[in-house]
């Protein structure tokens, strides 16, 4: 049975015995493994962080019932996507940061307090899809390599089963002497092209799973954010008199006033 090393061996031996196009082949298969992995891992930290902080932030939201302070403790969760939601719905009511305190916002204008429930609302949808394009990004390189790489191993597949052929006419023979070099360099590249795609196809159903979820997660926070406002907005309107001023009472009593 032949050792772990003598195996290594026979691939390194295999690859650099190659044909030209081969190697080529192989060599884009590892660009686009390496990159593969380099995105996998980045993804994985950040998804990890992001739902540490997302975590930390809804905990402090139903914790902290001051919109302003909460604002602060949001600035410090650069990771959180469900507190750049936040911050975002927040700088749409309060653009120019004058807000300080709590006090503050309930003593604004209406208009000024709430700035209209539906401009709001498209900000918080606009956020919440900007903040998913931003989880998203470098996931389709892991989609191409996934539906790529097997292709690009299939190529190298077909170059080596020439080579065989080729050998086959060189040799005037069908032994296994005159096609197993060309039938390993096949072997190799299909190998090399499953090895490229597999994890790269894995890891990208999984981060776009984690991405419908924090998905879900931002709009369910916006939908909430958006009924908190607009209840404190109710609430704290100033009070409208019952109905309009009596018309015959005043003249009445400016005639009153002529007469004297």
């Amino acid at each position: 049975m032949p050792s772990i090393d003598s195996i290594d061996t026979s691939v390194i031996d295999l690859v650099i015995s190659a044909s030209i196009i081969t190697q080529a082949v192989l060599i884009v298969l590892l660009f686009f493994s390496l990159v593969s992995w380099a995105i996998i891992f980045q993804k994985f930290l950040l998804f990890r962080k992001s739902a540490a902080e997302n975590k930390r932030f809804l905990s402090l939201y139903w914790k902290i019932g001051d919109l302003i302070e909460l604002r602060k403790a949001a600035t410090r969760l650069r990771l959180s996507p469900v507190a750049r939601v936040y911050l975002a719905a927040m700088e749409r009511l309060d653009p120019t940061f004058s807000l300080k305190t709590e006090d503050d916002f309930r003593g604004m204008d209406e208009p000024e307090r709430v700035a209209s429930l539906k401009i709001l609302e498209r900000t918080l949808k606009r956020s919440v899809d900007e903040q998913i394009g931003s989880l998203e990004t470098r996931l389709s390189f892991l989609a191409t390599t996934g539906n790529v790489s097997p292709f690009i191993g299939l190529f190298g597949t077909v170059l080596g089963i020439i080579s065989a052929f080729q050998g086959i006419s060189r040799q005037g023979t069908a032994s296994i002497t005159a096609v197993a070099p060309g039938v390993s360099e096949a072997l190799l590249a299909t190998a090399a092209g499953l090895l490229a795609a597999i994890p790269a196809v894995v890891a990208y159903n999984y981060y776009v799973s984690r991405t419908r979820n924090m998905g879900s997660e931002m709009e369910t926070f916006s939908t909430e954010f958006l009924s908190l406002v607009e209840e404190r907005g109710v609430q704290s309107k100033p009070q409208r008199p019952s109905g309009p001023p009596k018309i015959g009472s005043a003249r009445a009593g400016s005639a009153e006033v002529g007469l004297k």
